[in-house]
């Protein structure tokens, strides 16, 4: 069987050396995981490529599986797909495709991989939450809050106007959502956890005031710690960084992709850190 990750920029992506670690201890010794650089135009042709898939012939063998997506096909998947699960709807988004009796079925285990992240760091029911962005990563968030039992969030955006996606979102979920510009960091104050799913580092300008926060979801993963997360440990916060969720999204793909329960997470955990030593020590000075 066959599975590859794709998106664009997709060579930095972790999930080939999580995936294939799980086929390892799994005893998958005809499982593939690959990586293909993929960019929303050449995503229909692409998919439209991948044949066989499961569930088409009488046979399975060299059959597609399933895939994993990130940005920036999360969205632009839905339309390609024959079904699509009730929580990928209301996100908008779907990191994961299943192939199942020769139909491409889409799902969101991104959500998941917040709700665990969160669960490994002790934190389980939040009274209220700050999300720092406004993009797909910040729409599974505000799923998983609601999973952790709130019904309402502050998003802190640059531009109010292009979080309206997002805000659709919140509707779609049941959850009330106040959307404030970035400069707006008062609302930190009280709040019982931040979640910054800006890019590399973009939240370490708030690093002060961050860290009065209790705990900080920061879903950068590299170079860690973040100057932002490095601040709430000191002061003696709880931080989760974005290799837990990154984690945790790609065992429940596995456990999609192959239909078994029994996922290595900790193997897969040592494979990626792993991986991610091995690239700070590499990296350029």
């Amino acid at each position: 069987m066959r599975a590859a990750v794709m998106g664009s920029p997709i060579a930095h992506s972790l999930s080939p050396f999580l995936h294939r670690a799980a086929y390892r201890e799994m005893g998958l010794a005809g499982w593939s995981y690959e990586a293909f650089e993929c960019d929303e135009a050449r995503l229909p042709e692409l998919l439209g490529e991948l044949t066989p898939v499961r569930g088409q012939g009488r046979a399975d063998e060299g059959a597609w599986a399933g895939l994993s997506l990130t940005m920036p096909l999360k969205r632009a998947v839905l339309p390609l797909l024959d079904t699509v699960s009730e929580l990928a709807v209301e996100v908008g988004g779907a990191n994961t495709v299943v192939f199942r009796d020769g139909h491409r079925h889409g799902d969101n285990t991104d959500v998941y991989g917040i709700v665990r992240a969160l669960a490994e760091a002790g934190v389980h029911t939040p009274r209220s939450a700050v999300v720092l962005g406004g993009g797909a990563t910040a729409a599974s968030t505000l799923a998983a809050l609601r999973d952790l039992g709130l019904h309402a969030a502050t998003l802190l955006v640059r531009e109010p106007a292009r979080a309206a996606g997002t805000a659709e979102v919140a509707e779609r979920l049941g959850m009330a959502l106040a959307v404030e510009t970035l400069d707006k960091l008062d609302v930190f104050t009280g709040a019982d956890l931040v979640v910054s799913t800006l890019p590399g580092g973009a939240a370490d300008a708030f690093a002060d005031r961050l860290a009065r926060v209790p705990a900080l979801f920061d879903v950068v993963y590299s170079p860690w710690p973040t100057r932002a997360a490095a601040a709430v440990a000191a002061a003696g916060g709880t931080v989760v960084g974005g290799f837990a969720m990154l984690l945790h999204q790609a065992v429940r793909q596995v456990e999609l992709m192959t239909g078994r329960a029994d996922v290595p997470v900790e193997a897969m955990r040592t494979a990626g850190e792993a991986e991610i030593r091995r690239r700070a020590a590499t990296a350029p000075a």
